[in-house]
């Protein structure tokens, strides 16, 4: 095992890296690591609490750690703030000695901004247009400026969860030298989805659809699927499940035409009578997603949810997705402000939360802290209203 490994936070009352401490087996509060100071000019100052009466090892008392900074978007600081705040602070740990500091960030801030004006801004996987070009024309490439000073500021290490960008993955390999991890939270979609019947577990007759509602969630959904293989290969009840393929076409800003690809495995004229998953990385609008599901809608699919991880509770993601063609909604809370009912708003009745902190925490133990000790299963807990029907039926289920 590696050497002390200490799990912070640049909010020092942050739920969610309390929570990934707590699996850890952090034995400290994350506040007693790290004290976080304003100056009454609105500097913030991290400072790594030492001993006040060691004098030997000022400027290195934590040599030989391993700081994990721990950040969401939560609390009373914007994700500008707690960028500005990570970076300060991981450059706290290494002016005091750490031998490594891990970012450990589930929606990693930026990476939106994947391109730039520029053919050097971005290494993507198709050919940018002109059109494309000009989208970023006079914006910074935000994402190589925030990789970067991470990078200057000390960070070592990048964990985030289900992004999206191969522009991204490929920039921060190089910056961070390969140690960049960016988690598919695949397997524990499928041991949800399994655990709860929602493809077929106590009823062999049942067909599922995995849907990816375009080409970007294709390997996703491909992965969760072969994750639902391997977990229903001992059942005695294995469900049916195939999957369908989606293709979008934009025809403006808020407009756009879905319906299944050329390829896909599964057809509108299959979808008839079948439940239907559809997966996605993120929602920021929720418009495509709605389109999509409408779409199974009038395929006849019989039960639609939805499954994103990135959940952004926006009021017009919130007027989307309260469309009747979506049944279920199920996220992970990598955007911790989602667990709020007020956030939620009226998804409530239909919205599921995976709580991911135990996942985390658990590789942090086996590829940070080099540990033999491992987190107990399941690696996530779940988090809904008791509006929606599912907690009723646990409840009476015992």
């Amino acid at each position: 095992m590696k050497g002390e490994v200490l799990i912070v936070s640049t909010i020092s009352d942050d739920p969610f890296a309390i929570d990934v401490a707590h699996f850890f087996g952090q034995k400290a509060e994350i506040a007693d690591h790290l004290a976080l100071k304003e100056f009454s000019n609105g500097e913030f100052c991290p400072r790594f609490i030492s001993d006040e009466n060691d004098f030997d090892n000022i400027g290195y008392h934590l040599q030989g750690k391993t700081v994990v900074i721990v950040s969401t978007c939560c609390g009373i600081a914007s994700r500008d703030a707690r960028a500005m705040r990570t970076c300060l602070t991981a450059r706290a740990a290494k002016d005091n000695g750490a031998e490594e500091v891990v970012l450990l960030e589930p929606d990693l801030f930026y990476s939106a901004q994947d391109r730039g004006p520029r053919p050097e801004h971005g290494e993507v996987d198709f050919s940018r247009t002109a059109k494309d070009y000009k989208k970023f024309d006079g914006q910074p490439f935000s994402a190589k400026l925030y990789g970067e000073l991470l990078k200057t500021s000390g960070v070592d290490c990048v964990l985030t969860v289900h992004n999206h960008s191969i522009a991204v993955e490929r920039l921060y390999n190089k910056l961070f030298n390969g140690r960049f991890y960016n988690l598919s939270p695949a397997s524990l979609y499928a041991d949800f989805l399994t655990s709860e019947g929602m493809v077929g577990y106590n009823d062999s007759s049942q067909s599922i659809a995995l849907c990816a509602p375009d080409a970007g969630a294709r390997s996703f959904v491909d992965t969760i699927y072969k994750e639902i293989q391997k977990i229903s290969h001992d059942m005695l009840l294995s469900p049916s499940t195939d999957v369908l393929f989606m293709e979008k076409e934009r025809k403006g800003e808020r407009q756009v035409l879905i319906q299944p690809a050329s390829d896909s495995p599964l057809q509108k004229q299959h979808i008839e009578g079948r439940d239907v998953i559809v997966f996605d990385d993120m929602v920021r609008t929720g418009y495509t997603i709605m389109e999509c599901c409408r779409q199974l809608k009038e395929y006849g699919a019989r039960h639609v949810i939805f499954v994103v991880t990135h959940f952004y509770s926006s009021d017009e993601v919130k007027e989307n997705l309260n469309s009747n063609a979506i049944d279920e909604i199920v996220t992970s809370n990598s955007l911790p402000a989602i667990l709020n009912r007020d956030r939620q708003g009226r998804l409530r009745k239909k919205m599921l939360a995976l709580k991911i902190e135990k996942w985390l925490a658990d590789f942090l133990l086996r590829h940070i802290a080099e540990s033999d000790a491992t987190a107990e299963p399941p690696l996530y807990s779940t988090d809904m209203s008791t509006k929606n029907p599912r907690a009723s039926n646990r409840n009476m289920t015992g």
